[in-house]
């Protein structure tokens, strides 16, 4: 009876000890795309597997992960063609991955330009860049990723760490360019240029109320009352965010007895509402801004949305082959409607 017994737990014992074997035999491997490297191996495999949590990811890497057939640290940098082994299974594998949600929405945006690397939209009046708690379904970002699946230029389904994304952003009521990174190494070099100060010249059309007599150089400080949404325009001595715009006057119009100016404007920092504070805090709002404009010309003109427009942006040159394609590049959008009108004296 005895022996009975041991020979039953000796059959148990080897039936888990296959089990274990076989949990240690199944691995899951991924090859490192071009749109996958360049980024540190927790953060890669924190997007991978998105419906995992950190803790998890950083213990999968000390226990059940090989980089190359090696051991490697969580802040290890992934190269394109790197092989990752991980000693988990398939099923194990897809229990960690949440699979994408995207709805499709009507495209509103017109194409400035578009290669192989990046997308330079038009953005209309009213559209969010990226969503946010107000609207996280139909905005500009995710209109341009229905137009890339429809091109066949992404596909969610197999890139898993990489979504199309913009470099810069405008407000929802400003128009004009947004400029998308269609790869991981584009849209990396875009934000790095977008960050940098003095790398990407951002060029803006707007009517001022007022008459602005000559070309200003605009240095403040800002701080935001995020309850409000809105920021307030400091003394350089103050404690805030450094902001810097150059507002250049290029045409006039008088209608009513209130004198308007039609402006260039160049943003050298790029702060939330920055055109629009800056140029109210000189006496000059932006036409049509009803949170920091003159309420009185905006119902004169009967106009419902701000007159700002992102039209032209200029890339820096470069000396590296990789950013070939970037060096040195003008993008513009079409003159907004109120540059005539300002020009030929017909705005009303």
């Amino acid at each position: 009876m005895q022996s009975a017994k041991l020979l039953i737990h000796f059959s148990t014992f080897r039936l888990f000890s296959q089990a274990v074997l076989l949990y240690n035999d199944s691995m899951f491997k991924i090859v490192i795309t071009k749109n996958q490297a360049n980024q540190r191996l927790d953060r890669f495999l924190k997007k991978y597997f998105n419906n995992a949590s950190l803790s998890l990811v950083y213990k999968l890497i000390r226990k059940d992960v090989k980089l190359n057939g090696k051991r490697a640290k969580e802040n290890q940098v992934l190269a394109e063609g790197d092989e990752l082994t991980l000693y988990i299974s398939d099923e194990t594998a897809a229990n960690f991955q949440r699979q994408k949600k995207h709805v499709k929405v009507k495209k509103q945006f017109k194409i400035a330009y578009e290669d192989e690397n990046i997308l330079v939209a038009e953005k209309p009046f009213g559209l969010l860049t990226h969503g946010d708690r107000t609207e996280k379904r139909n905005h500009l970002a995710n209109q341009v990723i229905d137009y890339l699946i429809e091109t066949g230029e992404y596909d969610p389904r197999t890139e898993k760490t990489f979504t199309p994304a913009p470099a810069n952003r405008l407000d929802r009521n400003t128009t004009g360019l947004v400029v998308f990174g269609k790869n991981a190494a584009a849209l990396q070099e875009l934000n790095r240029m977008i960050r940098e100060k003095d790398k990407v010249r951002k060029l803006y059309l707007t009517i001022a109320v007022g008459r602005l007599e000559k070309p200003v150089r605009l240095r403040a400080k800002m701080t935001k009352d995020e309850s409000r949404n809105m920021v307030s325009v400091l003394s350089e001595e103050e404690e805030g965010k450094v902001m810097e715009t150059i507002a250049r006057p290029l045409a006039y119009a008088n209608w009513k007895g209130r004198d308007y100016t039609l402006t260039e404007v160049e943003i050298l920092t790029g702060r939330t509402h920055q055109i629009r504070a800056h140029m109210a805090s000189i006496g000059c709002p932006i036409l049509g801004d009803s949170k920091y404009g003159n309420n009185t010309a905006n119902r004169e003109l009967k106009l419902k949305y701000q007159a700002l427009c992102a039209y032209e942006l200029t890339m820096p040159r470069f000396n590296q082959p990789d950013f070939e394609f970037l060096s040195g590049k003008t993008f513009r959008a079409p003159k907004p409607w109120y540059y005539s009108q300002v020009l030929d004296g017909t705005l009303k």
